[in-house]
């Protein structure tokens, strides 16, 4: 709609301008006309100053008609500008509503999955296989464990465990991923998981392309392993589970609904604190696009996600 609105104001305002142009022009003519009129007219002495009285009449009127069609341009282009500004105006806060829309659908579904992390790290499985991780036989019954729920819960790629030391003991789909036995230690992720304070804490890293889930981009979030599940249990381990972030953040983005006119001249991006762009509906989410959000005074608190 505020296209539409912004198509018609531009089309009025041309239509406006062109024809108080012909008007303009008519006018025009209509003077040269009575100048001619008032020349021929004195050549003509006596007999032409009632044509005089005539010509006159028509460049006074002519210049009326100027000016009512100098002020009916004005008038119109006025109106314009004001319709311009109002469209624009319901634009930015139709996409406002469209960007907070995504904000949030985001925000709630990447908040479950710090739920997730801290639930799971609770699991009898993954306790007892950080409690012993040399275990072969808990290390795949926590493995066994770990696949069972992500046939559940879709939207991760894998779900992985790691002893004290970074090294991955059990990860839920081993077909996929050979993982088992990777150091994890220098991992950002497994270093904040090993330094939370209790069991209500977890770590998010930055969306990155994880080169042992097949290059693909992922929002990973860790919590530690405590003995006996327990909150306040001793560090065991850590468990790191990969949201899968491309699809999850392509479905969302390109869930909007867009006006016909609208959609070919509108890109939904998601932006990280770095300005890197995260998520694109054009596709392009692969972080070597920056786009460097100007903030004013009024998005102080405002920051990428």
């Amino acid at each position: 709609m505020p296209e539409r609105i912004l198509n018609a104001a531009t089309k009025m305002s041309e239509l406006t301008t062109a024809k108080v142009n012909e008007i303009q022009n008519v006018t025009k003519a209509a003077k040269i006309l009575a100048l001619n009129a008032l020349i021929e007219a004195s050549r003509a002495g006596e007999a032409g100053r009632g044509f005089a009285v005539v010509a006159n009449e028509v460049n006074i009127i002519s210049q009326q008609v100027t000016s009512i069609a100098n002020e009916l341009q004005n008038l119109f282009a006025s109106e314009a500008r004001d319709l311009r500004s109002t469209a624009q105006m319901v634009r930015g806060a139709r996409l406002s509503d469209l960007a907070l829309y995504v904000i949030e659908l985001i925000d709630r579904n990447l908040y479950e999955r710090s739920c997730d992390v801290r639930w799971w790290a609770t699991d009898s499985a993954v306790v007892d296989g950080c409690a012993d991780p040399d275990d072969e036989k808990a290390g795949r019954w926590a493995s066994k464990r770990l696949g069972v729920i992500l046939d559940s819960y879709t939207v991760y790629l894998d779900l992985w465990v790691a002893d004290c030391s970074g090294r991955v003991i059990a990860n839920g789909r081993p077909d996929k991923y050979r993982v088992r036995g990777l150091d994890v230690s220098g991992e950002a992720w497994f270093r904040q998981a090993m330094a939370t304070g209790d069991g209500t804490e977890y770590a998010v890293a930055d969306i990155e392309r994880n080169e042992h889930l097949g290059g693909r981009a992922t929002a990973t979030y860790a919590t530690a392993v405590r003995a006996d599940g327990e909150a306040d249990g001793k560090i065991i381990g850590a468990m790191g589970i990969f949201f899968d972030w491309e699809s999850q953040s392509d479905s969302v983005i390109n869930s909007i609904g867009f006006a016909e006119e609208e959609a070919p001249r509108t890109r939904v991006m998601i932006v990280d604190r770095n300005y890197n762009v995260i998520a694109s509906s054009d596709g392009v989410s692969n972080r070597t696009e920056r786009f460097a959000l100007q903030l004013g005074s009024k998005d102080k608190d405002l920051v990428p996600a």
